[in-house]
């Protein structure tokens, strides 16, 4: 390919294409109203319409954009400052906090989407330090393991500004789940529960100018594989989103200030199938670096995930078998750091009608 490193190409028939279609469908959501404590009916009936297009949106696209969501504009200008600060250093200084299949939060510039590496650096921190986690994918192995943040010594300020901006993301986090689980005419704290030893974990995302833009991805097409990812996104355009209604892989237009949020394959299995996790990507380009802030709200690793007993009934019987996040969780990792011959585990495998003798008694479990 000579431009880049093989490694790096993606197939012919999952190369971006030059032409963009720009995802103009997908809802920009405002959250005002959750920062009013009014009871009157004009109230009750705009939080009403909220859950409404939150459900839609889930429905519909399984992405959406929310607008004045409450998180402060001067805490998200910090974590994108101290991102640059910490891309600017040189790859020596980045790597005293590499991440390996031992080391599972820092640094790393290496990850695979698909078996193909992806044309990204990130640095992961976890949100409870550290992250509780099944130690092994293997389902025999009982062991727990300890997940714990490295922290570079440049720039100084990094730590105190990323533990201060995931307060936030948390606090954002929990107002969407309650609108999900009301959208699905649930308790608002119905996903509650799910999260005292929550697995969830912030990424700060460098895409480097790339000289081939036209063979390589920043991300490769994936789902998030948890329950609901929330995305700050520079100026510069790379997301793009499989449309449901066609397939057509589209560009989200960067809205100034406001966060993209998507489903993830546990609220799919959770919600039975009424909300998808959709496949998306990151473009790349060659004269522009960008920066993404993604925040992955993930629960405990001991989580049975599973249709919701609230969803499901005869007429509409539990589309999955039960699966153990936290293995789950753990052949996902494993495969990050290299290159597969089989496809990665996906919630495909957990499906009923589709249930193989190969998963039986792996990370699914019986009744």
């Amino acid at each position: 390919m000579g431009e880049v490193d093989p490694a790096f190409v993606q197939e012919p028939e999952h190369r971006p294409k030059l032409r963009t279609i720009e995802a103009e469908g997908i809802p920009i959501i405002d959250l005002s109203i959750l920062s009013s404590s009014d009871a009157n009916p004009d109230h009750s009936r705009a939080l009403e319409n909220l859950v409404k297009q939150v459900g839609n949106a889930c429905r519909d696209w399984g992405f959406f954009q929310v607008i004045n969501h409450g998180v402060s504009l001067e805490k998200r200008e910090k974590i994108f400052n101290v991102s640059r600060k910490f891309y600017a250093q040189p790859l020596e200084e980045r790597n005293k906090i590499r991440k390996d299949d031992k080391k599972m939060l820092g640094y790393n510039d290496a990850e695979h989407t698909k078996n193909v590496r992806d044309w990204k650096e990130v640095f992961d921190l976890a949100v409870q330090n550290p992250i509780l986690m099944s130690a092994s994918y293997k389902p025999d192995d009982k062991e727990i393991t300890e997940w714990h943040n490295q922290w570079p010594e440049y720039p100084p300020e990094l730590r105190e500004v990323c533990e201060d901006y995931v307060k936030e993301m948390e606090k954002l986090a929990y107002k969407l789940l309650e609108l999900i689980a009301l959208s699905l005419s649930l308790q608002p704290d119905r996903f509650h529960g799910f999260y005292k030893d929550k697995t969830a974990y912030m990424r700060l995302n460098h895409y480097r100018p790339c000289p081939a833009p036209h063979l390589a991805l920043g991300i490769g097409r994936h789902k998030d594989s948890g329950a609901l990812t929330i995305l700050a996104q520079d100026d510069v355009q790379g997301l793009e989103v499989k449309r449901k209604s066609d397939g057509e892989w589209t560009l989200v237009k960067p809205t100034p200030s406001s966060y993209i949020i998507n489903v993830g394959d546990i609220m799919q299995v959770w919600s039975n199938d009424a909300y998808e996790s959709v496949e998306h990507r990151v473009k790349v380009n060659a004269e522009k670096e960008r920066f993404s802030v993604p925040f992955f709200f993930n629960p405990a690793y001991y989580t049975i995930v599973k249709p919701l007993e609230e969803l499901t009934n005869e007429h509409n019987p539990a589309k999955y078998r039960p699966y153990i996040w936290g293995k789950f969780l753990a052949n996902r990792k494993h495969s990050n750091f290299q290159k597969l011959d089989v496809e990665n585990i996906q919630i495909s495998h957990f499906r009923v009608s589709e249930l193989g003798e190969k998963l039986e008694g792996t990370l699914s479990i019986n009744n």
